[in-house]
């Protein structure tokens, strides 16, 4: 029988906020509401004792932003919310920031916010990419407040030592406490460049250009720094479409820089996401750094989600790469973390209705995936699963072959549906056949022969006799989902 089914489905389950760190899921906060921090910038306040989410605070009204919004955390996994700290609303009464331009509102945009202490002033400055809806100002905004929580009272909008300032980033360097701003300077033919700037003591402007990145075209820069190297991570300049990510080495700020060279395995487009930030845990046992990006969803940008990953480094072989693990536990007093174990339930056991079926695919697990799940008459159900009956991760592994290319462009012609370019496949999951329990599953492209991975929270029942099924959508139209490979069902948190 067929299931109607809007995309928006997923939204009827309330998980409770997770301890573990899961790239890619549907985070909710200690209230039980989806995290909305997008772009974002993390800073650990010695004051409080607690790590700080800076990111833009999107809505469906407005995608470009509404404000800034912050949340708190002890662990980095479980978070408080803490309303927003800066908001474009108030802003709308301040005077225009530069004379001639509009004001910020929220008909301009806020994008990568980042908060730094200044112990000269005892205070905390946000800075951040400003600009309006064509991107025609190219500013970096300043705010200040006496809390690291907020308010916080908007300053200024400025061009950067007289440049553009595009996709605004800030390292601070854990050795000489100095802080430093990292921005692009636009799109045209003489604004390919990424700049490393000196901020002064008081972090209210920049001094100086201490290194240029000529010519490569990238942005969303972030700036790693480890016993003996400054890592420079960057994305290519794609929109909302992942790419690959590259990355960059050197012993001093000031250069010599390395070529760039990719982080992550190819053709995972950095397992969907875009960079934007790094965070140092020094921990009591070991200095773990996380990579902190963005996974867009140009479809629905406020709904995007967050990809957090470990990264490792070999000052020796002077690499860099990202870890993916669909689920892990780090401990932030001691800077460990594991990876948790799962159960893998393999397409070849899973039972195809309708048109879906199993196909040879030798880069699949057991040789074997299925495909042709389309709408919900044609669905494939994994059996015998164990659950706890409490919510538990439930990663699907999947090829989405769309690969985002356009037409005569390299990179193939996706799969175009309903005469517009996809992104994504959208499937629906149930557990134990009942409706009450559907949620979506959004699948982003992948390549021809990636496995990649999303994760949902489900509600298993005690035992082994659950099932989940997994078919398109119907909303009006039928929505085809992805092929898949296999699922794996993690364990409850404690």
């Amino acid at each position: 029988m067929r299931v109607l089914a809007c995309v928006w489905a997923g939204l009827l389950a309330t998980p409770v906020a997770s301890k573990y760190i899961v790239p890619g899921g549907r985070w909710q906060d200690t209230n039980g509401s989806v995290i909305n921090a997008h772009g974002a910038g993390i800073t650990f306040d010695k004051k409080s004792g607690l790590f700080w989410w800076f990111g833009e605070y999107k809505t469906e009204e407005h995608p470009e932003g509404g404000g800034v919004s912050v949340y708190s955390s002890e662990d980095l996994s479980v978070w408080t919310p803490g309303g927003l700290a800066l908001d474009e609303l108030r802003l709308t009464t301040k005077p225009a920031p530069v004379e001639g331009h509009p004001y910020i509102s929220t008909s301009n945009v806020i994008q990568r916010p980042k908060v730094a202490y200044s112990a000269e002033t005892e205070d905390y400055h946000m800075w951040w990419h400003a600009d309006n809806s064509k991107y025609g100002l190219l500013l970096q905004g300043h705010a200040v407040s006496p809390n690291i929580s907020g308010p916080y009272t908007f300053v200024d909008a400025t061009a950067p030592l007289g440049n553009w300032s595009q996709d605004f980033g800030l390292f601070n360097d854990y050795k000489d406490g100095r802080s430093y701003a990292l921005y692009s300077n636009g799109d045209s033919v003489d604004g390919r460049d990424v700049y490393i700037a000196s901020m002064n003591d008081n972090l209210t402007s920049l001094e100086d250009v201490v290194y240029r990145f000529p010519k490569f075209d990238l942005e969303a820069p972030t700036i790693m720094q480890t016993e003996k190297s400054y890592w420079a991570l960057m994305s290519h300049k794609t929109g909302y479409r992942p790419n690959n990510v590259v990355a960059f080495r050197a012993d001093s700020l000031k250069g010599p820089w390395s070529q760039p060279f990719i982080v992550s395995p190819l053709n995972t487009r950095t397992f969907n996401s875009q960079s934007g930030f790094t965070l140092r845990i020094e921990g009591s046992k070991k200095t773990t750094y996380l990579y902190i990006g963005d996974q867009w969803d140009s479809n629905s940008v406020w709904d995007s989600r967050y990809i957090w990953l470990p990264i490792k480094t070999d000052e020796n072989a002077k690499t860099l790469e990202l870890e993916w693990h669909d689920v892990y536990d780090l401990n932030v007093k001691t800077g460990e973390w594991k990876s948790i174990k799962g159960t893998t339930y393999p397409a070849k056991n899973a039972k195809a209705i309708g048109d879906a079926y199993k196909q040879e695919a030798n880069f699949g697990t057991d040789g074997i995936i299925l495909t042709g799940i389309y709408g919900n008459s044609s669905t494939v159900t994994f059996e015998n699963i164990e659950g706890s009956g409490k919510p538990q991760w439930v990663s699907f592994y999947y090829q989405n072959t769309d690969d985002m290319g356009f037409g005569d462009q390299p990179g193939g012609s996706p799969d175009r549906i309903g005469g517009s370019w996809q992104l994504r496949r959208i499937s629906s999951v149930i557990v134990n056949g009942e409706a009450s329990s559907l949620q979506t599953l959004y699948q982003r492209d992948t390549h021809k022969g990636i496995i990649l991975s999303t994760p949902l929270k489900l509600t298993l029942k005690k035992g082994k006799k659950n099932t989940i099924t997994i078919g398109g959508l119907y909303n009006g139209v039928d929505y085809k989902g992805a092929d898949l490979d296999r699922i794996v069902v993690y364990p409850a948190e404690k």
